[in-house]
């Protein structure tokens, strides 16, 4: 085969169409993938090239006049079939003959054009498109049934979650009202368990309605000044007395570094930090749980504030710390049977967070406890600007706010410091049976069982028998037998056989 058949050949069955023309615009040549697009078959050769691309080029008295698509580019066009029939094709337009580039003449007149002399001939290449186009078509569509199909499930669940949140509501209320006028104690412990359930109840629809606004993508923050001290207080007050119940430490301690007042969502923190602490309460049953907050860096008028939320709990393992973050995911089953929850509280923290322009993280060890730590970016007043911040970095004078002054490395270090803390919360000799760590343990756990039997709170017994369950994993088969049966009576709420297990127990201690 000689050079010139090769070279057709090779043209013939390109991928793409190839088509040649000249100054009159009559096409010289066109391969066989153009011809079969065109469906002109045979019949290609000396049709205008104007029968191809009837918007891209003109032909004034047998001159082609000279169109701004021939540039080199590849160019979205419409191709014309034989049949007046269209489709898109990616086309690139070239001058052969050496010449590299032209002068677009549009605005020249046909009678001004047939003295130009020269000859040139051109080349087009062009890719049929219709497939991508399709496609693309097809995305977009369904691009826009998945935003309407959101759009209509943000609307659905935020109608329903407002229509539910309007009679539990009302049932709360009534509840709470009628508690207040019974006397009776059977009639309260089912009031105060409609109660119980109304607020889980109000606790749900809050979350499943910030998870709806943040997954439709509405979901907005409301930065305004606020005393940043005072709201930890606020946090500390409205927790430590269920820690309190519960025999575990509480602590939250807040570096001097931070300025009294700050702009920022407050209600957003304060639901990120709730979330954070009550997941803490709920896994932790010995030693406790302590919150630190810290400033790691400033910029400006903005500073970075970094919070380490640090419990003593059950941990979570490194292949399980990955599915926390993910809408109703958690750890497993058991958890969720367990400790209830929906699974959203973690993801709705996370979002809140980013909104924030920060992260969140996790450290764990299973048995040793577990690290949640968070940074978000917050806004200065003039007042806290006017006044100076006193820091690591110095006393900063107004004007003067620097690139961030604590490195990546410092934050590090300080993450690993807190998380040492909760390992060194509790001693693992806690749960061992008859040490003596397990016996002052076991001593006061049993001390909060027996009062809160007393006070017929179930809800606080069944937990501390738990407790006491786990503490005594390894002992004697008279002693794990007796802290069962003592679960299970308290499960049932069954004061009497409760009160019995309870000393048959001690009497095994």
């Amino acid at each position: 085969m000689d050079q010139n058949n090769l070279f057709r050949f090779a043209v013939d069955n390109a991928v793409g169409m190839i088509v040649v023309f000249d100054d009159s615009g009559m096409i010289l040549y066109a391969n066989r993938v153009a011809a079969d697009k065109l469906e002109y078959y045979d019949e290609l050769c000396q049709k205008p090239i104007t029968e191809i691309f009837p918007a891209d080029f003109e032909i004034c008295n047998g001159k082609l006049v000279d169109s701004d698509k021939i540039d080199g580019s590849f160019r979205s066009v419409m191709a014309y079939r034989k049949n007046r029939t269209c489709f898109p094709v990616s086309a690139k337009f070239l001058i052969h003959n050496g010449v590299e580039q032209i002068q677009t003449v549009p605005e020249k007149k046909c009678d001004e054009l047939i003295g130009d002399e020269g000859y040139r001939t051109y080349v087009c290449t062009a890719y049929d498109m219709s497939k991508e186009e399709f496609l693309e078509k097809k995305v977009n569509s369904a691009d826009k049934e998945v935003e309407a199909a959101l759009k209509v499930k943000s609307e659905f669940m935020a109608n329903v979650t407002h229509e539910l949140r309007t009679p539990v509501n009302g049932i709360l209320g009534n509840t709470l009202e009628l508690l207040n006028r019974e006397a009776d104690k059977d009639k309260i412990k089912l009031l105060e368990m409609i109660e119980r359930g109304c607020r889980d109840m109000n606790s749900i629809i809050n979350n499943v309605l910030d998870f709806s606004k943040l997954e439709a993508g509405k979901f907005t923050l409301e930065a305004r000044e606020f005393d940043f001290h005072k709201m930890i207080e606020y946090v500390e007050g409205s927790h430590r007395p269920r820690f309190t119940e519960k025999g575990l430490d509480f602590s939250i301690g807040v570096s001097p570094e931070i300025p009294e007042r700050i702009i920022g969502d407050e209600l957003r923190i304060v639901q990120v930090l709730n979330n954070l602490i009550s997941n803490a309460y709920k896994f932790t049953s010995v030693g406790g749980v302590h919150v630190e907050i810290v400033m790691t860096a400033r910029a400006g008028s903005r500073i970075e504030l970094f919070f380490m939320v640090i419990d003593s709990g059950i941990g979570i393992a490194k292949a399980d710390q990955d599915k926390l973050f993910k809408s109703f995911s958690q750890v497993d089953a058991s958890i969720s049977r367990k400790y209830g929850g929906t699974g959203l509280g973690l993801n709705i923290s996370k979002q809140l967070v980013e909104l924030m322009n920060g992260d969140i993280h996790v450290e764990s060890t299973v048995g040793k406890g577990t690290t949640f730590s968070f940074q978000i970016w917050v806004e200065l007043p003039e007042t806290e600007l006017a006044n100076g911040i006193q820091g690591s970095a110095g006393d900063i004078q107004p004007g003067m706010f620097t690139e961030a002054y604590q490195a990546e490395q410092d934050k590090k270090s300080l993450l690993e410091k807190m998380h040492g803390m909760s390992e060194s919360r509790v001693d693992e000799a806690i749960w061992q049976f008859g040490t003596e760590e397990n016996r002052k343990e076991l001593e006061k756990k049993m001390s909060k069982l027996i009062l809160s039997l007393e006070m017929e709170n179930w809800e606080k017994a069944e937990m501390f028998a738990e407790t006491v369950k786990q503490l005594v994993e390894g002992a004697p088969r008279e002693v794990k037998s007796a802290a069962l049966r003592l679960k299970m009576a308290v499960q049932k709420g069954d004061y009497e056989k409760a009160v019995s297990a309870y000393e048959l127990l001690q009497q095994n201690l």
